[in-house]
């Protein structure tokens, strides 16, 4: 992550303390001049406390007074999505790109039109409307088209607001199979203290409880291209070294334990956690599921307090025709106000 790359830990104490505890440290200092460039994905969910933190850092390290003492930074991600959950300023998001470093910095933008998840082109169009939090005749119809009952045999992801919703019917789910349970404690080697962070952003949890039958989701995109980040199947064989998951497309497929490390600026590990990378699937959080492409989904679109929670949530999806909405409000279809005003600006700029 960002923050185990340039010794940021969980900056408690503020941005001073945070780069004076990372240019301490001669490993952090020797990773940062090293590096050509820095690629940062998912640019939305960086705060600008952190934001500011990191170039201060870099520039410090390098003893380079340009900005992020020269190295060469490339930022990607959708401002529209879900808000940084940490440092917020003035009870509003602290998104990068009202930090200092920012403006310091000079990015040049390029605007990403196409997208990969889906080629629906309608389906597409009404995803912008909710993006920019617009609720007109189409997307009313779009979306009361799609208010359908839920079937019992549904086989997709119920996607919730809150952790205790989505916790509580995988719970119920997973209690509903006559199979014999079988838990999985994670691994974890190396320094102790790094065990927090890597069960923060790494997909693994503490232990993980299955059943033959259950549905499952694959938390990792295989390099092999057979899956992705959010695909889900149903698991058909539990072994002590292996899963065999049925995935809904149709593949059968097996998988095994893997590592998420946290490494030194020699490449070596410095703390890991081990386990099967995949999480039940029957429900999961809006927040979780940013990143994730599911293949089926149902979603209560009611009482959301987010601005982007909405737009995450619809556009996890693929194809709009495996799309349940149990219900849905105006309210909950909203956009941060200066998110929109940030992404006018960019656009007025690219049509002059």
């Amino acid at each position: 992550t960002l923050h185990s790359f340039l010794g940021l830990g969980i900056m408690a104490g503020g941005i001073e303390k945070t780069v004076q505890k990372a240019l301490v440290d001669r490993r952090v200092r020797l990773r940062i001049r090293k590096a050509k460039g820095l690629i940062i994905d998912e640019i939305s969910m960086i705060s600008g406390a952190t934001l500011d933190a990191a170039e201060t850092v870099c520039r410090l390290a390098r003893e380079v007074e340009e900005p992020w003492g020269g190295l060469k930074i490339i930022a990607v991600g959708d401002f529209a999505q879900l808000p940084p959950v940490e440092n917020f300023r003035s009870g509003s998001p602290d998104w990068a790109f009202r930090s200092h470093s920012w403006k310091f910095s000079a990015f040049q933008t390029a605007l990403l039109k196409q997208n990969l998840r889906s080629q629906n082109g309608d389906f597409l169009d009404i995803l912008n409307m909710v993006r920019r939090g617009e609720v007109n005749e189409a997307l009313e119809s779009f979306l009361n088209d799609r208010i359908r009952q839920i079937p019992i045999s549904f086989t997709g992801t119920r996607l919730f607001p809150r952790r205790v919703q989505a916790d509580k019917l995988n719970d119920e789910r997973l209690e509903g199979l006559k199979e014999e349970l079988r838990v999985f404690p994670s691994i974890f080697q190396g320094e102790r203290h790094h065990y927090e962070s890597l069960l923060k952003f790494s997909p693994l949890p503490m232990e993980l409880r299955l059943k033959k039958g259950a549905l499952v989701m694959l938390r990792q995109n295989d390099p092999r291209g057979r899956w992705v980040n959010g695909s889900t199947g149903v698991l058909e064989k539990i072994g002590d070294d292996h899963l065999v998951i049925e995935l809904l497309k149709g593949a059968r497929v097996e998988i095994e334990k893997s590592s998420f490390s946290l490494l030194d600026a020699e490449g070596s590990v410095r703390a890991s956690i081990t386990n099967f990378p995949v999480s039940l699937a029957w429900a999961a959080t809006i927040h979780k599921s940013q990143g994730m492409t599911l293949d089926r989904m149902a979603v209560d679109l009611r009482r959301l307090w987010e601005p982007g929670q909405a737009y995450v949530a619809l556009s996890r999806i693929t194809n709009p025709e495996n799309l349940w909405i149990s219900g849905w409000e105006a309210s909950s279809i909203r956009a941060d106000h200066e998110v929109a005003q940030y992404y006018r600006a960019i656009e007025s700029e690219f049509l002059n």
